[in-house]
């Protein structure tokens, strides 16, 4: 089938209107009609080529939100017209034994990107959530239970939202723990609400005096300006788990020193150059560590997801219309959007 999409036939072209081929659903598929899809600083890496692989054409798009039109005859866990979800993953292996533990996202074989992954569909790689449908196998779809007043405000959850309560979750965030998230951007805006609807004691670190009451607003306890050393000396040898949700290459060492011992700081922003190697005696005198962590898996997903409808929790967002697009990518580059963008995918429409 085909449908109207939004994406890039090249690094250096802008985004612009296109006409791209859905499959038609097998027995296993739901085939979605989008409503609304976040902006990921992804999208901007790989329409861009900044990172290495990109194919085009290229349609990006991984917070999908949208109702099932149709599905396939085996279909069980979904019918015409629930609202759902999609993330970053349309598939895996389904055997390794990250898969069979339900973290599909460490997937030892590889796991299909939503968009940019090789696939069998045409034009032979997947085409993301800038699109009027997409269609996917039931295993990957996530079911929504947020009011339908709140829906493009989730739409961020499927990306920020996993990518910041997984870690939360792993390191056991909760009531007696002291958190610290690194950053207030479409990330760690997620991490400071997530880590405080868990009941731990949230620490924002930012580096802008502007965004301190943005912070205590959206449910820091405290705020502390990561350049200004005396707030940071008062924090030292004082959290469970801090974590760095910066896109930008830092010094690390700031932030091992804040950790007790056994602390541990996780990495889930990826910059575009290394992070200068950090010292390696904090580490060794306080049995501390250095993480990452990488989305979640489907369950964990899901899990997240009625997590944040039972709490209330959504994404800060600005809606637009697709054309805006470009523009908004420029913006993200800025770090002028608070906190992320989301596409009204109505505006596909002639």
């Amino acid at each position: 089938m085909t449908v109207r999409a939004y994406g890039a036939f090249s690094c250096d072209n802008p985004l612009e209107p296109m006409i791209i081929e859905r499959r038609q659903p097998g027995a296993h598929d739901v085939e979605i009609d989008i409503a609304f899809c976040g902006v990921c600083h992804s999208d901007l890496h790989t329409v861009r080529s900044e990172w290495a692989g990109t194919l085009y054409p290229c349609v990006p798009g991984h917070e999908i939100i949208g109702s099932v039109r149709s599905v396939g005859d085996a279909v069980t866990r979904y019918r015409v017209g629930d609202v759902v979800g999609v993330g970053c993953m349309v598939d895996s292996c389904r055997r390794c034994a990250s898969c069979e533990e339900g973290l599909e996202q460490y997937c030892q074989h590889g796991f299909t990107l939503t968009y940019n992954s090789p696939c069998a569909d045409k034009p032979g790689h997947t085409l993301g959530g800038y699109a009027q449908k997409i269609v996917v196998d039931e295993n990957f779809v996530l079911k929504i239970r947020h009011p339908k007043e709140q829906l493009a405000a989730v739409a961020p959850l499927l990306c920020a939202g996993v990518t910041t309560y997984s870690p939360l979750r792993h390191w056991q965030a909760g009531p007696g723990k002291k958190i610290g998230i690194v950053g207030l951007g479409g990330l760690g805006h997620m991490g400071v609400k997530l880590a405080h609807a868990m009941g731990a004691h949230t620490v924002a670190f930012t580096t802008s005096d502007s965004k301190r009451a943005d912070a205590l607003r959206l449910g820091a306890d405290e705020a502390v300006v990561s350049s200004k050393a005396d707030e940071m000396q008062k924090h030292a040898n004082s959290f469970d788990l801090i974590l760095d949700t910066a896109g930008a290459s830092h010094n690390l060492d700031a932030y091992t020193a804040l950790l007790k011992r056994d602390g541990v700081l996780c990495l889930v922003g990826l910059p575009g150059t290394p992070h200068p190697s950090p010292e390696v005696g904090p580490l060794i005198f306080g049995r501390r560590s250095i993480a990452g962590s990488l989305i979640g898996g489907i369950a964990e997903t899901q899990e997240m997801l009625d997590f944040c409808a039972e709490k209330g929790i959504v994404s800060e967002i600005e809606r637009m219309p697709a054309r805006m697009i470009d523009s908004a990518y420029d913006r993200m580059e800025r770090g002028d959007v608070k906190y992320r963008f989301v596409i009204d995918i109505a505006s596909l429409e002639p």
